[in-house]
């Protein structure tokens, strides 16, 4: 009896070291929709810091932009022994079969940013109908009533739909009223500058000009969209929006030609998605991650089980907030800035 039971002990013993060597040394796979965009390398840094320090290994791919892409690099990273995904959607419903191949295999997939609409992943965002509430209370502050432009995110992408939401939240008094008019209203493929651009001339030239704010909905298609009003003499008289705290959009925001880019720390973002991961992938439930709710507020109504993070608007008057916090150094923020115009340049 007393051998039968140090068998037991010593299978159980095995069974413990078994357990604890799958928990270390995990290995999370990162699919990038679009890793040219400046915010995700941002973002990158975080999470490898953050896998770092729990002792995982870091394996990614760049989509570039291509949906096809992603559903073969997403394919890849699980044959390269990924535990456990973070995936950055190009297309959510476009990658969907390897999304559900990875989970069918009992590989946590944790959507990064934007909304994959599966019960079995874990989503983690910053509350984007906030973001939009903020770029249009920020963009209607500056500008009352008139003609507005929306330069709205990828059509592909869940998010643009949120953020559109929160921003007619807050203008729809002002719309039904008939103090703004909507003169333009475009997605932009791919979330492409160069695409937001294009919308932008085009209602200009519609509208002969005459547009008096743009709500654009990160500050790549805001960029775009400035880039079309300078060419008329516009940037600077004419409110813009944007999002994510891309230091070239901080730098207009100090030099006037964008009023708010809503922050997203994506360092915070970073960190708590890599933790998530691990955390998953070494056999912890959705339920008992940290800050867990339920959200089901994406185009097919899935409930899905979520982590949400606040924003921050960022304008000329707290500037000093993203320099205060290390994000973006004073001269990368200040550089042109006339001496005085500017409390966090001075």
């Amino acid at each position: 009896m007393k051998s039968v039971l140090k068998l037991m002990a010593g299978a159980a013993i095995i069974a413990s070291m078994h357990s604890a060597a799958i928990a270390k040394d995990l290995v999370v796979g990162v699919s990038w929709s679009n890793f040219q965009e400046e915010r995700w390398k941002t973002d990158e840094a975080a999470i490898k810091a953050a896998l770092e320090a729990s002792g995982d290994k870091y394996i990614s791919a760049d989509a570039q932009s291509s949906a096809a892409k992603q559903l073969t690099d997403i394919e890849s990273l699980i044959a390269q022994g990924a535990n456990a995904l973070i995936v950055l959607a190009q297309d959510s419903d476009a990658i969907a079969p390897a999304i559900e191949k990875a989970t069918a295999e009992g590989i946590p997939v944790v959507g990064y940013d934007r909304l994959i609409e599966n019960p079995a992943a874990f989503y983690i965002t910053f509350d984007n109908k906030e973001v939009g509430r903020m770029q249009a209370r920020e963009v209607f502050k500056a500008k009352p009533e008139g003609n507005f432009v929306f330069i709205k995110g990828s059509s592909s992408d869940p998010n643009a739909d949120f953020l559109f939401a929160g921003q007619m939240e807050v203008l729809k008094e002002a719309v039904d009223g008939g103090k703004v008019k909507n003169v333009g209203e475009a997605y932009t493929d791919g979330w492409k500058p160069e695409n937001a651009q294009k919308n932008m001339e085009q209602f200009l030239t519609a509208n002969d000009n005459k547009v008096d704010a743009v709500v654009a909905s990160n500050d790549g298609t805001a960029g775009g969209a400035i880039a079309a009003l300078s060419a008329q003499g516009l940037a600077g008289s004419v409110p813009v929006s944007g999002q994510d705290g891309d230091f070239a959009a901080l730098n207009r925001v100090a030099l006037g030609t964008q009023t708010v880019s809503v922050w997203k720390d994506a360092r915070e973002l970073g960190k708590k998605a890599a933790e998530i991961a691990s955390a998953l992938a070494a056999g912890k439930t959705m339920d008992e991650i940290e800050g867990v709710q339920t959200f089901n507020g994406g185009p097919k109504g899935v409930a899905m089980k979520s982590v949400f993070l606040a924003p921050l608007a960022i304008t000329k008057d707290n500037l000093n907030v993203v320099i205060d916090a290390g994000w973006i150094s004073k001269d990368a923020a200040c550089q042109g800035v006339a001496a005085g115009t500017i409390a966090a340049c001075n």
